[in-house]
């Protein structure tokens, strides 16, 4: 991905040319060469370009304004030169029993996870080790947010830097990590010998080790709802999940999920499945697990996903239960592909879909989070270059850009338990699905990313077209309830929001604590918090006026969501049976497809 071109007169012109050349410079091809020696490369995917890019580009905008750069160092200088004899002080004053507890970090900064042992405090060494890193890393990233470029290139600058700071963390390295030298002593050593078989064993993959991968398994200890496979097409199997009593709701939910991940998200285990919590509710619940793509699937397009998958699910569903209707709910990119498959039943006449929900999902993709890093021209033509060569996505690709978005919990903090440490990677359900990644077919990945991140059509009425219909989010009339997450790094809260704007039907948007899958996979009883409009409350016009008008709930969104949707699921009375004589039982739940790899 280019660093892009900066803004203004000639010094835009040598950012692009320093940018085009950069591999000539030597600082720059010395950083290149120290990764490529690193054995961490193989297992760690950081952009390495990118990276000295961007600290070409700060150190470009430096020559170009040296009075502000002279100024900024030397006040660098000072506070590194007053936070290192503070923290001698303090030492000093502790051994004479004048001082207590240190502050834990310079200015007041709140407490970073990855200098959670004692020695980063009460050390001075590393203290001042720590507290010069993070004056460092605070002046380089606030490099990056000079007002004088536009919001895509302070976005690429600034994600590029975070990606060096993480990266030149004192705890990545085992002479300045305190807790891995005290592991170290406790374990005679024992701990580096384990630390150098995990990295060997990485090494040999081809990837970081991020969850003990032989500690689940669908069907074993994850994906345990018990179900029935009702119908299998090349692209989908269509799960229908047992009653959990004696009545249900007569109109059945379908649940769409992402297809860039394994549909049991939504289903780990029982204390945090929401398709448990679905059933135990009252409600008829079917789930879509896609199917993950090879290269003979190559020309799948996104009107197969639409006709194989919700359209073809929603028959199938309607014909078991015999109601007319079908409730259905899209996670992620499944609500993107229920906006279009809303409107384009909209565009026939179709009411087949009553209620409408989506959780974390766009279709405004103006503001797309960190994410839009990766979605540059030059990215998507080599993402394109790729499936071209291969027939799809491989699965890698979109952990590796999904595990960059958060580096320090999901790449950094494992090469320090993994490597430094000696210990076995966690065994957490949450990373083992996120390691169990799909690949993406060629023809319909394409098209996503051209139609929404690239040129954002689907909030222009008319300009994209499927199966002959011009798809008009206006025209959705169903009702809605939307779902965005506070923290949500894929899908800006805000940007969540933006269905209340786009669709023609009564949205009811709710706003979660935490990120897109913690804020989402969050049941009932647990901790966080939810907002919602109280009764009458204006929507207003944006989100934030939307936010300011919300109040805060302890506790999970479920129970409101089951609240509303219980209102458009028509009476209880008898469940249906699992399948019919024309879609008789094919496998028990999970399914086939959730299990190739």
């Amino acid at each position: 991905m280019p660093a892009g071109e900066l803004r203004g007169g000639q010094f835009a012109t040598a950012a692009k040319e320093a940018g085009e050349q950069f591999v000539r410079d030597p600082m720059l091809r010395s950083l290149d060469q120290m990764w490529n020696a690193n054995p961490l490369r193989d297992v760690v995917p950081v952009d390495w370009a990118e990276v000295a890019r961007a600290l070409r580009t700060v150190w470009l905008r430096n020559l170009g304004n040296p009075a502000d750069a002279m100024t900024s160092a030397v006040r660098l200088n000072a506070d590194l030169w007053r936070s290192a004899m503070e923290a001698w002080n303090q030492a000093g004053q502790r051994w004479l029993g004048l001082a207590g507890t240190p502050a834990p970090g310079p200015s007041g900064r709140p407490a970073d996870k990855r200098f959670a042992a004692p020695e980063w405090h009460a050390n001075p060494a590393f203290r001042a080790l720590k507290d010069a890193y993070l004056l460092a890393s605070d002046w380089l990233l606030q490099q990056g947010k000079a007002e004088d470029m536009d919001e895509a290139e302070r976005q690429r600058l600034t994600f590029h830097l975070q990606q060096f700071v993480d990266a030149m963390s004192p705890s990545l390295l085992l002479f300045s990590n305190p807790a891995a030298l005290r592991r170290a002593l406790e374990t005679g050593g024992a701990s580096l010998a384990d630390g150098a078989r995990n990295l060997l064993g990485d090494l040999k993959a081809g990837r970081l080790s991020l969850v003990d991968t032989a500690a689940f398994a669908p069907g074993r200890n994850l994906a345990l709802s018990p179900g029935k496979v009702v119908h299998r097409n090349k692209l989908m199997e269509l799960i229908q999940y047992a009653p959990a009593g004696e009545t249900a709701h007569a109109v059945p939910l379908l649940i769409l999920p992402p297809w860039i991940n394994k549909y049991y998200i939504l289903d780990l285990q029982p204390k945090n499945s929401m398709v448990r919590y679905l059933t135990e509710q009252g409600f008829t619940v079917f789930m879509v697990s896609w199917k993950n793509p090879d290269a003979s699937m190559d020309g799948i397009t996104i009107e197969d996903y639409m006709d194989l998958g919700p359209l073809e699910a929603s028959d199938v569903v309607r014909e078991i239960t015999g109601s007319p209707t079908v409730n259905v709910m899209g996670y992620c990119i499944g609500g993107t592909l229920l906006a279009m498959t809303l409107a384009w039943l909209a565009a026939k006449g179709d009411e087949r879909i009553s209620a409408a929900t989506f959780m974390v999902s766009l279709q405004d993709f103006s503001r797309v989070g960190d994410t839009a890093v990766f979605m540059g021209d030059e990215s998507i033509e080599l993402i394109e270059q790729q499936m071209m060569e291969r027939g799809y996505l491989d699965s890698r690709e979109m952990s590796n850009m999904f595990n960059l978005l958060r580096s320090n919990d999901l790449i950094w903090a494992n090469v320090v338990n993994n490597y430094l440490m000696g210990e076995k990677p966690p065994a957490f359900d949450l990373l083992y699905w996120n390691s169990d990644g799909t690949r993406m077919t060629r023809a319909a990945h394409s098209w996503y990313l051209r139609n929404t991140y690239r040129e954002n059509n689907l909030i222009v009425p008319g300009r994209i077209r499927l199966k002959d219909e011009a798809i008009d989010l206006g025209r959705i009339r169903q009702d809605i309830y939307a779902v965005g997450a506070e923290r949500d790094h894929i899908v800006p809260w805000d940007a969540a929001w933006r269905i209340t704007q786009l669709v023609g039907g009564e949205v009811r948007y709710v706003l979660a604590s935490s990120g897109h899958i913690a804020g989402i996979i969050n049941p009932s009883g647990g901790k966080g918090a939810h907002w919602t409009l109280p009764p009458g409350a204006a929507a207003g016009s944006t989100a934030a006026e939307w936010r300011q008008n919300a109040i805060k709930h302890d506790g999970s969104w479920w129970d409101d969501w089951s609240r509303w949707l219980a209102e458009r699921s028509g009476s209880r009375s008898t469940p249906p049976p699992m399948g019919g004589p024309a879609h008789p039982p094919l496998d028990d739940a999970p399914g086939r497809y959730v299990l190739e790899k």
